[in-house]
């Protein structure tokens, strides 16, 4: 079936909540003015159970179905990116320096589209938590969610949450079963040697050549380590030494970051970096000191849900254009820690061609608002029915 027909009739509002999301960017967990419009939405729609504040300036949101039965949890993200806006859009950011190029002002208007509809019918049994989450952007604000207790608090059972994607069709959905985010980490390697003058090499314990090396042999690690099977990226993405043309320095910084989907791969790749890093310092009589911080963990789907999420798509988009079986994406997603909470899936929406995500000239395709809140409304409906 296409989108439900009455939040079809919501196009034009959910186009215009978007926009002035759009134009009103907030970073990390500072993102009170978009809660707060949020806020005043949910209150529009009769919702009355409406908790703030929590992650600093998350939301929490209750509807009360027909009956009892399970409490879902539907999240949404809400900051943006400190990046300047390229897009030339009548609704760019009004805030220089800051603006939503990953959609999360489109995923916050999706969810408010099915919650103004939920709270219309109210055709569904048990409870709806709807999740106005800050600080997916880094700062892991649904961990921070998590640790203040939501999913006890507010009794969920089980949690979705939907992202776009720029170059796969409007309206289309994908998703998997397992891993389907990667976790993300970071690593530093700091090099202490000895500087001294550039034409007299033999007098100096060369950092930059010591750094080179160990950036090599990094690679490595993903050649010759790695199982043929297992998924992994190891990507140096600073290297920063030196100040003038004949100054050998005295000291060298590397840094990137690790993608994986498998705690013993991440462990692996800890324990070469430290013995690569080891014998290197020992090779060059340089001071190398390694530090290795565990980002976001990986996003692994419920098989149960995930293809209970992917059917609900297929009746929303239609079987041609949902997959259920989708290749796991490098990237990351704190939606993680909720996953990890309780059973749940994440799924992505196709929002057709366009900049990608995280580029300046990125903007969410209003089109889709309608088909992602459908979703997530007929997820509830199938979820939890009425007796």
């Amino acid at each position: 079936m296409p989108p439900v027909n009455r939040i079809a009739d919501y196009a034009q509002d959910m186009t215009a909540w978007r926009r002035w999301m759009h134009q009103n960017p907030e970073l990390l967990f500072d993102c009170h003015k978009t809660a707060g419009f949020v806020v005043e939405r949910l209150k529009e729609f009769g919702i009355t159970e409406i908790h703030e504040n929590i992650a600093t300036s998350g939301v929490v949101a209750i509807i009360e179905g027909q009956g009892a039965g399970p409490t879902i949890g539907l999240r949404a993200d809400m900051d943006a990116l400190p990046i300047l806006e390229a897009t030339g859009a009548e609704h760019a950011s009004t805030v220089e320096g800051k603006m939503h190029a990953c959609g999360h002002d489109g995923h916050t208007t999706m969810l408010l589209g099915a919650a103004r509809y939920l709270a219309e019918t109210r055709n569904f049994a048990g409870r709806v938590a709807l999740i106005f989450q800050p600080a997916e952007e880094g700062g892991g604000g649904a961990g921070v969610m998590v640790e203040e207790g939501i999913m006890d608090r507010f009794d969920i059972a089980s949690v979705y949450a939907l992202h776009n994607m720029p170059g796969e069709a409007a309206g289309s959905f994908y998703t998997t079963p397992g891993p389907i985010m990667a976790a993300a980490d970071t690593f530093h390697i700091h090099i202490t040697g000895k500087g001294g003058h550039g034409a007299y090499p033999d007098d100096c314990k060369d950092p930059i050549v010591a750094g080179l090396g160990i950036c090599n042999a990094l690679q490595t690690i993903v050649s010759r380590d790695r199982k043929g099977l297992d998924e992994l990226v190891v990507s140096v993405t600073q290297f920063h030494s030196g100040t003038t043309d004949n100054v050998i320095p005295d000291t060298a910084y590397l840094n990137g970051t690790v993608r994986t989907f498998d705690l013993g791969v991440q462990d692996m790749v800890i324990a070469r970096m430290q013995a690569i890093c080891d014998g290197h310092a020992a090779a060059y009589g340089v001071e190398v000191r390694f530090a290795f911080e565990k980002g976001y963990p990986p996003t692994i789907n419920h098989a149960r849900e995930a293809g209970f999420a992917a059917d609900v798509a297929r009746e929303i988009a239609g079987e041609a254009l949902v997959r259920d079986d989708a290749s796991p994406e490098m990237g990351a997603e704190d939606f993680a820690y909720m996953l990890q909470a309780r059973p749940g899936a994440y799924l992505f929406i196709g929002q057709g061609e366009g900049a990608g995500l995280h580029h300046p000239e990125y903007d969410f395709n209003d089109e889709v608002a309608p088909i992602g809140a459908s979703f997530f409304a007929r997820l509830v409906e199938t979820a939890q029915p009425v007796d």
